[in-house]
């Protein structure tokens, strides 16, 4: 599924980066500092943190090589986060089960966004989700 932009994407930040489970508190920082300079609100900001760590983790866990690119687009009112890695491997789908130990954060991401795709190529894919800067329905925060 390709990744749907308009032909008048407004604003791009992109970086070049090593998934690795020590950095991805500051990749989620750094997208929030985005989101929040275009106004976001906090439930995109909460759903957006909760993407780029389910991505990054899954770069970090499943491909050999760890460089990727993470890019967040400003296109109208809906922010895409996008992961590009080295490794053609497309993710499974699947509803886990009640007692599974893994397999959840892809399920519950797509679940939450207002897109989500996956646009696998010969030697690489890119994962990505949307969410609105501001949903007309917040996301309940969970009670820790």
């Amino acid at each position: 599924m390709p990744i749907p932009l308009s032909s008048e994407a407004a604003l791009v930040y992109a970086w070049d980066i090593w998934a690795c489970a020590q950095g991805i508190e500051t990749w989620r920082r750094t997208v929030t500092l985005v989101l929040r300079s275009w106004g976001a609100s906090d439930a995109a900001v909460e759903v957006t943190r909760l993407g780029v760590s389910e991505l990054l983790s899954n770069v970090a866990r499943h491909v050999d090589d760890p460089l990727c690119r993470l890019s967040v687009v400003l296109d109208g009112g809906r922010v895409r986060v996008l992961v590009e890695d080295r490794s053609p491997c497309v993710p499974k789908f699947a509803e886990p089960t009640w007692n599974a130990e893994s397999g959840r954060g892809l399920w519950m991401l797509r679940a939450m966004c207002q897109g989500f795709g996956c646009e696998p190529r010969a030697d690489r894919k890119t994962m990505w989700f949307a969410v609105d800067l501001d949903p007309a329905e917040p996301v309940e925060r969970a009670v820790a």
